[in-house]
């Protein structure tokens, strides 16, 4: 378990050294899968979701594999680096920490306060997906791993939107 907050804390540091980790350790992946749980249950209650943050936390994790998938996608076959080399599992073990940032959206619930703390989480966990994916694609450039995250952003939001 500390092995996990560990992992948690430095993802939400954006510490490249933790992503790096994540993605060469194949056991992290139901780790991964914790995470993205857990920050959509507190992003979910933050927002006042109540039994709704249940479903959220299953959209969450099929949106984790379809987010991965485009990255992927994108990363590896559109925007490849000369060193990028990436399979899905290690995109899902570092972009499903990635989401460790959500874990304060849970603030969302206080008064005044709240819709501050949701923004904040929400320009966390992008940030974090930059790192994620800089560190999963081997991309030296922060430059293309934006490129990558926004471009990918695309066919991964209108997929959850017929999936969902």
């Amino acid at each position: 378990m500390n092995r996990l907050i560990d992992r948690m804390r430095g993802a939400a540091a954006l510490d490249a050294k933790t992503y790096e980790a994540v993605e060469h350790d194949e056991s992290a992946t139901l780790q991964a899968g914790a995470v993205v749980v857990m920050s959509a249950v507190c992003m979910g209650l933050g927002r006042g979701a109540g039994e709704g943050a249940l479903i959220g936390a299953v959209v969450a994790l099929l949106g984790w594999l379809i987010w991965a998938s485009t990255v992927w996608l994108v990363g590896t076959k559109l925007l490849p680096a000369p060193r990028t080399e990436a399979d899905i599992g290690q995109l899902l073990r570092t972009l499903g920490f990635a989401s460790a940032p959500g874990i304060v959206g849970i603030a969302g619930v206080v008064p005044l306060l709240g819709g501050l703390a949701l923004l904040a989480a929400n320009i966390w966990m992008l940030c974090a997906n930059v790192v994620a994916a800089r560190q999963a694609l081997d991309y030296e450039s922060t430059g293309r791993a934006i490129g990558v995250v926004v471009l990918g952003w695309i066919p991964y939001a209108i997929l959850l939107g017929l999936v969902v």
